[in-house]
C-alpha cells in the first residue's frame, strides 16, 4: 500500500508534479487525506513536495448570455428569433473569478506533468471540469486522466486514482454533457422570449402584475404539464357509486368475510347491471341477489358449499436498493421533506464518506462490488441498532452468494451502483441533524435487507358456491418474516395486509376441505365509490419523472420497467424547486403535496396552444434517450445538434404566426374559477414573475 501510495504521488525520478483537481474544497481535502499531502495550505489550493490539490467551487464557467454575440440581442425582440450560435461563448461567472484564475494558473504550470480530473463522476461533474479547461487553454500535451469513484472513502479514492483512464475516454459522456446544456439554454432562450413576446402582456393584465416572464425549458415545462393534467383529471373526475355483497361465513372460532363476484358461467357474468365484476351500479339489484342467495335455504343459516380450497406459498424479497429517485420517494412519504432536501442530505453523508454516491439511477451493485462487500457490513457492525443484523450477515455468510442475485447486475448500471453504507465515516453521525440520521438509517436498512432471506407468505383461496352464486375468501399468514425485521422501523414499517382475523380462525380456516358446507350467517351490502386520481406529492412525482410520466407505485413493476425518464437523477429536484420559485406550482411543505397555480396553469394553456410537444413526457424523455446515445457513442454529437436546431426552429416559426391570444381568454378563466381572486399588484411592485429568459437546469 505504502508503494502504491509513493507511486501515485509521482515519486517516479521525474521532477513534475500531480495535479488534483476536485469539484469543491471539501471533496479537495479528503483527496489530500488519501494521498497523504501534508503541504502547506495556500490560496486556493493545498500543494507539496510532489502534488497539488485545488478545486472548483461547482461551476466556475457558464454560458454567455445572447448579448455577449450581438449587444442588440439583448432587447428582447421576436425579429432575431429563433438564435442558433454556430459557436456557443462561454464565460468566467461572476463571483468566481479569483479561484478560476488559481486553478488556470496550477493547470498550466510547467512543473504540473499529469493532471487528474476529481470532479463528481457523473455528466454534470465532467462538464465542470471541461468547461474550465476550455477557457483556461489547458495544452493538449499536458496528460490528463480521469478519476471514478464511487465514495469518498481513503480506499475508494486511492483505487479510483491507481485506475485512472486517459480523459479522453469520456469524451462521449462530455459531449452529452455539452449537448445538455446547449439544449437547456437554446430552448429557454428561443422558447421563453418567443412565448413571452408573445403572450405575457395577456397574462400580466390577466393576473393584474407589471411583468411576466413566460420561462420554459425542456423538462421544467413537461413537468408543469403533468401536474396541471393530474388537477384537471381530479376536477373532472365523477364519483361513481357501487354495491358490494358481502357475507359472513360461520366457523367454530368466528366468522370470516366471503365477498361475491360475477364470474364466467354465473347469472351475472358480464350483465349490464354491473359496474364491475364484484359491484353492481344500483343498490336494488345488489339486494335482488341477496334475495336469490338466500332463497331455497336449508334451514335459518343458508350453507355455502367449499368449491375449491387452493394454498400456495409466497415467497417475498427484499426490495432492491435505493437509488436517488426511490430515496426522494420515501423520504417524502416517511420524513415530509422535498427531493431537493433529501438529495442535500445524500450528498452531506456521501461527503463524510458515510454513502457511496448519491445521484445514481442504479438500483442494484456492481459484480467487482458484490465481492468486497463483507467490508461494508463489517463497519455497520459499529452501530448499536444494525449491530446484530451485521454480525448475523458476517457470520452466517449469507453475503458470499449475492452476487447470483437479482441485486448484482452490471447491465443495469451505467455510471454508479446503487446507493449503499460505505461503512465508514461513522465517527461523523452524531453531528448528523435527526433528519440526516433517519435518512442514513433507511439507506442501512434497505441494504443489510438484501442479505436476509425472503420473507415467506401462506396463502388461501376460498370458492364457496351458493344457489350457482360464487363467493370468495382469501387469507395471507406470514410463516417466516425474513428480513422484514430489519425493515420495520418506529418512522416506516412494511407496507403489508392487515391482520383481520385471529391465529385459531385463519388455522381452522387452513384446514378446511372441498365439499364442506358452511352457515352463511349474514349478507350485507357495502357502498363503496370510484376514486379521483391522486395528486403527486413531491416524492411520487420523481418517480413519475423517473417513468416518463407515468406515476407507477408498485416497486417491483418500476424495478421492470426500462428506459429514460424526464431528466436526471441529479436534475430532478432542482426543477421541481425552480418550478415552485417561479410560483407555476405550490409545495404544501407538511405534507409534500404539489398543485398548479393560477400562472401555473396559464403558463400550461399558453404552451398548449404554442409549442404544445414540450407537455409531452415521451418526448422529452427521448430528448433525454438520445443524450445517453450521445454519451454511448451510438449517435454523434452532430446528429443530435442537427435535431435539436431543426426542433427550435420549426416551432419558432410556426409560434411567430399564431394570433390566438383571444381563444386563450376563455382557457383562463375557466382555470381561474378554481382560484381565490388575489387583488391586483401596484405598478413599480419590486419584482417581476422571472428575469432570467435560460432553463438552465441545473444538475
Amino acid at each position: 500500500m505504502l508503494q502504491e501510495k509513493i507511486d501515485l504521488l509521482g515519486k517516479t525520478g521525474t521532477n513534475l508534479k500531480n495535479l488534483y483537481i476536485a469539484e469543491k474544497p471539501s471533496v479537495a481535502r479528503e483527496f489530500a487525506k488519501a494521498l497523504k499531502i501534508s503541504g502547506g495550505s495556500k490560496d486556493g489550493y493545498i500543494e507539496s513536495a510532489d502534488s497539488v490539490v485545488t478545486w472548483c467551487v461547482g461551476h466556475l464557467v457558464t454560458m454567455s448570455y445572447p448579448e455577449e454575440y450581438d449587444e442588440a440581442l439583448k432587447k428582447w425582440t421576436l425579429e432575431p428569433l429563433p438564435f442558433l450560435p454556430e459557436t456557443f461563448k462561454y464565460q468566467v461567472i461572476d463571483g468566481v473569478s479569483k479561484q478560476f484564475n488559481i486553478v488556470k494558473g496550477l493547470l498550466n504550470r510547467e512543473d504540473v506533468g499529469c493532471i487528474y480530473v476529481c470532479t463528481d463522476s457523473g455528466r454534470e461533474g465532467e462538464y465542470i471540469y471541461r468547461l474550465v479547461d476550455q477557457l483556461a487553454q489547458v495544452p493538449e500535451t499536458k496528460e490528463k486522466k480521469r478519476v471514478w469513484i464511487d465514495s469518498q472513502t481513503e480506499e475508494e479514492i486511492l483505487r479510483g486514482i491507481k485506475e485512472a483512464k486517459d480523459l479522453h475516454a469520456y469524451d462521449n459522456l462530455s459531449a452529452s454533457a455539452y449537448l445538455r446544456a446547449k439544449e437547456d439554454y437554446l430552448m429557454g432562450i428561443n422558447f421563453s422570449r418567443l412565448l413571452t413576446l408573445k403572450y405575457s402582456y395577456a397574462i400580466k393584465n390577466y393576473l393584474g402584475k407589471d411583468k411576466c416572464v413566460v420561462s420554459v425549458g425542456r423538462v421544467m415545462t413537461c413537468v408543469l404539464g403533468m401536474i396541471v393534467k393530474r388537477e384537471r383529471e381530479i376536477r373532472q373526475f365523477v364519483k361513481t357509486p357501487f354495491y358490494r355483497v358481502i357475507s359472513n361465513v360461520s366457523l367454530a372460532d368466528g366468522t370470516f368475510e366471503a365477498e361475491w363476484k360475477a364470474v364466467e358461467g354465473t347469472k351475472y357474468f358480464n350483465s349490464p347491471l354491473l359496474y364491475k365484476e364484484n359491484g353492481f351500479k344500483e343498490e336494488k339489484d345488489a339486494n335482488v341477489l341477496i334475495q336469490e342467495l338466500r332463497s331455497g335455504a336449508e334451514s335459518e343459516k343458508p350453507l355455502g358449499l367449499v368449491e375449491k380450497v387452493e394454498k400456495k406459498k409466497e415467497n417475498k424479497n427484499a426490495p432492491l436498493l435505493y437509488n436517488l429517485a426511490e430515496l426522494q420517494n420515501d423520504c417524502a412519504r416517511l420524513f415530509k421533506i422535498s427531493p431537493d432536501q433529501t438529495l442535500q442530505i445524500a450528498q452531506e453523508l456521501y461527503e463524510k464518506k458515510m454513502v457511496t454516491y448519491p445521484r445514481t439511477d442504479a438500483r442494484v451493485l456492481s459484480t467487482a462490488v458484490s465481492k468486497e462487500i463483507y467490508k461494508n457490513i463489517s463497519g455497520l457492525k459499529n452501530i448499536p441498532s444494525m449491530k446484530s443484523y451485521a454480525e448475523h450477515i458476517l457470520e452466517s455468510g449469507s453475503y458470499k452468494g449475492i452476487a447470483k442475485t437479482r441485486y448484482v447486475n452490471d447491465k443495469q448500471i451505467t455510471d454508479h451502483y446503487a446507493i449503499i453504507p460505505t461503512g465508514q465515516g461513522l465517527n461523523a453521525f452524531g453531528s448528523l441533524h435527526d433528519t440526516a440520521k433517519k435518512v442514513y438509517e433507511i439507506i442501512v436498512r434497505r441494504f443489510l435487507s438484501i442479505f436476509y432471506p425472503p420473507a415467506v407468505y401462506q396463502k388461501l383461496a376460498l370458492t364457496i358456491d351458493r344457489n350457482g352464486e360464487k363467493l370468495f375468501a382469501n387469507f395471507k399468514v406470514l410463516v417466516d418474516e425474513g428480513y422484514l425485521p430489519i425493515t420495520m422501523t418506529s418512522f416506516g414499517k412494511q407496507k403489508d395486509e392487515e391482520e383481520k382475523y385471529s391465529k385459531e380462525m385463519v388455522e381452522a380456516a387452513m384446514n378446511l376441505k372441498k365439499g364442506v358446507k358452511l352457515p352463511l350467517d349474514s349478507f350485507e351490502i357495502k357502498e363503496g365509490e370510484t376514486s379521483p386520481p391522486k395528486r403527486y406529492n413531491s416524492g411520487t412525482l420523481i418517480l413519475a419523472m423517473e417513468n416518463a410520466g407515468q406515476l407507477i407505485e408498485d416497486e417491483e413493476l418500476r424495478a421492470q420497467i426500462k428506459g429514460s425518464g424526464i431528466g436526471t437523477s441529479a436534475t430532478r429536484a432542482e426543477i421541481i424547486k425552480k418550478l415552485v420559485g417561479n410560483k407555476y406550482l405550490d409545495l404544501n411543505k407538511k405534507t409534500q403535496i404539489i398543485t398548479p397555480t393560477l400562472m401555473g396553469e396559464m403558463i400550461h394553456d399558453v404552451v398548449a396552444f404554442s409549442i404544445k410537444s414540450l407537455l409531452n413526457p415521451e418526448l422529452t424523455a427521448s430528448w433525454e434517450k438520445g443524450l445517453s446515445y450521445v454519451a454511448e457513442g451510438s449517435i454523434t454529437e452532430q446528429e443530435y445538434m442537427k435535431k435539436l436546431e431543426d426542433y427550435i426552429t420549426k416551432r419558432t416559426v410556426a409560434v411567430k404566426e399564431l394570433n390566438n391570444q383571444y381563444q386563450l381568454r376563455t382557457y383562463f378563466d375557466y382555470a381561474a374559477q378554481f382560484y381565490k381572486k388575489e387583488p391586483a399588484k401596484k405598478s413599480g411592485s419590486k419584482k417581476s414573475a422571472g428575469k432570467k429568459d435560460t432553463d438552465k437546469e441545473a444538475e
